[in-house]
């Protein structure tokens, strides 16, 4: 097969298209796809992915920028936070594993300086695969998830000292480690002071100036500059790449930039991962599995639950519930993407053969292609295996909350405390309303709580928190969250324990506002139709239009649910892969050979097509209202309304029949 750059991109793109689409229909983890088509056109399989260093450059581009977007997703404060995970449990996590895993391999017969380097390698987990999934499952801030990326967070930079290490071993001499590790941890804290002073005294400027261009263009290639320029700042001084991406988004995430720098990122992110994933499933040799599948299974199972018992153990010790601890566990039990690498350096440093390391490749990449259904669905295992446990443990609700809410009723429930929530809150009190919000995020918990707002910490997703909210004596539920997978989860939640409670729901437009409302939102506000109402209203107050007039066209518009703001003419930064629904305008010039020419609307029939006859410009005069019998003309702009399928079908009828 001729392995050119094209032909090579192809077979990626279809297989990657084909399989990523049948495990989205079958609702299966897209990383699975992935891994099964570098498997399949591996070396070991087909042989259609060739040996190229630019695969792999690609693909650790991509790990690159995963460890940007997790430290866009943390702050320094969060980080700050959470050091007794990360340098506690993780550290503890990682030695024993190490120790654990070294020490079974050892007594198989192998050296002890290889056996030392399997170990660490195996007590290392994949941040790819579960920051990926817990991203995609809107479990990032659950408590299982923030514990699950601590841990991980001192896994990566547990890499350094281990590649550090790898060639003092290989050399057969009992040279001192701590020497070259004592210079990694230097090399480490000088690029940390490198990217804290850069972050306080150049990233804001600089965003700033980018900014002022208000070219997406050019703020996107600068967030590319940025994350890039960290690695190799890292990678010049002896760590990885990734360690110093990490950095950079973490300094980043302290900046009013964040939202939309994550906006950016992550297309390059989410297509150089999936290369990434095929590069590691290519490196499987399926054959070791058959001739070998004791060994391959055995070495499976004690990634999954050996590595996953421990943390599970590891866990409870450090006073975590435990089907908090069992859902971490879950998450982590696998290989990971630096443990492959760590065992690749030590194949070219010649510690170990390959041959003797192809059941340990099997079984990791075994792990990691189990890994993404457990951590799916870890939640519904838990719940399955300890109910009772689960129930009072997993979602229980603060005490706080409980508290509060014992003799409350009649009170409205607000999820979500951000800047709507909050103004919410402050109209609520100021009538004498009884509310009870919710939230995730710690820091603006603590400091509402002190301020005396009535916030508590809690997953509105969850039926348990909704509950204990007392949901069945609310008067309503507000949800003020923009994003639209949460507000559908809350909306599921709250209508399996309150049918006739009044829902209302924040949305950005209406791309989501027919779907809430059959899910069983009893209203949904769309903040662009609001404030296009908001804008009229005081123009017409200044136009001398009385403000009963302004108000009953609002109320009009809201009684029809915004049917007549609906449909605009989109421009090219307007269409999206998620809204082929939505209503849009379209208009459509007639020519002289055209089929609808001289034909009446009667004839023509839009309707018949799912399509909404708004207006027709004709010469200077916009006509708005006509009958039945009505006929086009040559020239007509005929200004049409529907979604984009029956758009489309629609001028096609009225050019050619």
């Amino acid at each position: 097969m001729d392995h050119s750059a094209l032909n090579d991109g192809l077979v990626l793109l279809s297989l990657s298209v084909l399989v990523v689409w049948v495990l989205k229909r079958i609702k299966l983890p897209p990383i699975l796809g992935y891994l099964f088509v570098g498997t399949l056109i591996g070396p070991y399989a087909l042989a259609w992915l060739p040996e190229s260093d630019t695969i792999q450059a690609l693909a650790e581009i991509g790990v690159v920028f995963l460890l940007f977007m997790i430290g866009l997703e943390f702050s320094i404060s969060r980080l700050i936070a959470m050091k007794t995970t990360v340098f506690g449990l993780g550290s503890v996590q990682v030695i024993i594993s190490t120790l654990t895993g070294g020490t079974i391999v050892w007594l198989t017969g192998v050296d002890w300086k290889a056996a030392l380097v399997v170990g660490g390698a195996m007590a290392l987990s994949s941040t790819a695969i579960v920051a990926k999934q817990l991203t995609d499952q809107l479990e990032m801030q659950a408590r299982h998830g923030q514990l699950a990326i601590g841990i991980l967070l001192f896994q990566d930079l547990a890499v350094v000292p281990l590649l550090v290490i790898i060639p003092i071993l290989a050399m057969g001499q009992d040279q001192s480690l701590t020497v070259p590790i004592l210079i990694a941890l230097v090399k480490g804290v000088f690029a940390l002071i490198i990217m804290f002073q850069a972050g306080r005294w150049l990233l804001r400027p600089y965003y700033h100036l980018v900014a002022e261009t208000h070219s997406a263009e050019i703020f996107t290639l600068a967030t590319l500059l940025v994350s890039l320029t960290a690695a190799w700042l890292t990678n010049q001084l002896g760590l990885s790449l990734a360690l110093g991406a990490f950095m950079a988004g973490l300094m980043l995430s302290e900046t009013e930039y964040k939202n939309q720098i994550q906006a950016d990122i992550r297309p390059f992110r989410d297509v150089l991962m999936g290369l990434f994933f095929i590069s590691v499933g290519a490196q499987l040799d399926v054959t070791v599995i058959i001739k070998e599948w004791f060994w391959v299974g055995l070495l499976t199972s004690g990634l999954i639950v050996g590595k996953g018992g421990v943390i599970v153990l590891l866990a409870l010790l450090a006073k975590y519930e435990f089907p908090v601890a069992f859902r971490t566990g879950l998450v982590l039990g696998q290989a990971g993407e630096f443990g492959l690498a760590v065992l690749i350096v030590a194949i070219s440093n010649n510690l170990l053969s390959l041959q003797e390391t192809q059941p340990i490749i099997a079984a990791s990449l075994l792990s990691m292609l189990i890994s993404p259904i457990l951590i799916r669905y870890n939640s519904h295992f838990t719940d399955k295996l300890f109910h009772r446990v689960y129930k009072s443990g997993l979602n229980a609700p603060p005490k706080e909350l409980v508290t509060a809410c014992e003799t409350i009723s009649k009170h409205v429930i607000i999820c979500g405390f951000g800047r709507i929530g909050q103004n919410l809150a402050n109209i609520l009190r100021e009538m004498n309303i009884n509310y009870v919000a919710l939230d995730l995020d710690h820091t603006l918990i603590r400091e509402a709580w002190e301020a005396g707002e009535n916030v508590f910490f809690g997953d509105s997703t969850h039926r348990e928190i909704l509950h204990k909210a007392e949901l069945e004596r609310a008067s309503a539920l507000i949800i003020t969250f923009d994003d639209a997978l949460i507000s559908e989860k809350i909306i599921q939640a709250a209508r399996s324990i309150n049918s006739d409670i009044p829902i209302i729901v924040r949305s950005k437009d209406d791309q989501y506002m027919d779907r809430m409302h059959d899910m069983g939102a009893s209203n949904v506000v769309p903040e662009s139709f609001e404030a296009s109402m908001m804008l009229a209203i005081h123009l017409l107050q200044h136009l001398g239009i009385s403000a009963d007039k302004s108000m009953e066209f609002v109320e009009q518009a809201r009684k029809d649910e915004y049917r007549r703001l609906r449909g605009f003419f989109r421009g090219e930064e307007s269409f999206g892969i998620d809204d082929p629904d939505a209503l849009r305008l379209h208009t459509v010039v007639l020519l002289p050979d055209s089929f609808a020419v001289e034909q009446s609307i009667e004839q023509v029939n839009l309707e018949g097509l799912n399509t909404l006859l708004i207006a027709i410009r004709r010469g200077r005069n916009r006509i708005e209202s006509f009958d039945p019998s009505f006929r086009f003309k040559i020239g007509d702009a005929v200004v049409l309304e529907g979604n984009q399928s029956a758009i489309t079908n629609a001028e096609k009828h009225l050019l050619a029949g």
